[in-house]
């Protein structure tokens, strides 16, 4: 990443190319599924209700998270494979609503385990685990903040 990442709220006119990130990050990286288990729309329907905020990297989205805000639920986090391993992960979770002291936790498939670490490293800790239609989850809560041992497939 030659540019500055700087985050910023999604807006509609980010939505197709939010839509294509989301396709491609997914079939590079839940490669035990099919690639036709994944379609562009997938992001309007998974994302609807939510907070979206982008990083940009040399005017290009590098990544997205989205967040369920009545939990401080993280729904997805994805980063662009140009952008791996950059920062931009590390500067859409620091660019959240009251990181780090909000008691913000996610879903992390078991399989994806650079996921698993990089949210570890980034002070999660394990505090519940479960199943859903795409396999074993770990749950995740920042820090100490352990809010729940959800093992419910939806958003909470």
């Amino acid at each position: 990443m030659t540019g500055i990442c700087r985050i910023r709220a999604a807006t509609p006119a980010d939505l197709a190319a939010l839509r294509a990130l989301f396709l491609s990050v997914r079939r590079q990286t839940f490669v035990w599924q099919p690639p036709d288990a994944f379609h562009l729309e997938d992001f309007d329907t998974q994302t609807e209700g939510e907070r979206v905020f982008l990083a940009e990297a040399d005017d290009q989205i590098a990544g997205f998270i989205s967040i369920w805000e009545p939990d401080d639920f993280i729904h997805h986090l994805f980063v662009h494979s140009r952008h791996m391993r950059q920062g931009v992960g590390r500067a859409l979770l620091q660019g959240l609503p009251g990181w780090p002291d909000r008691a913000y936790r996610l879903k992390c498939l078991s399989r994806n385990e650079a996921a698993l670490a990089f949210y570890r490293a980034h002070g999660f800790t394990e505090s519940g685990r479960g199943v859903s239609d795409e396999g074993d989850y770990v749950v995740l809560s920042l820090g100490s903040h352990d809010r729940s041992n959800s093992t419910t497939d939806e958003r909470p």
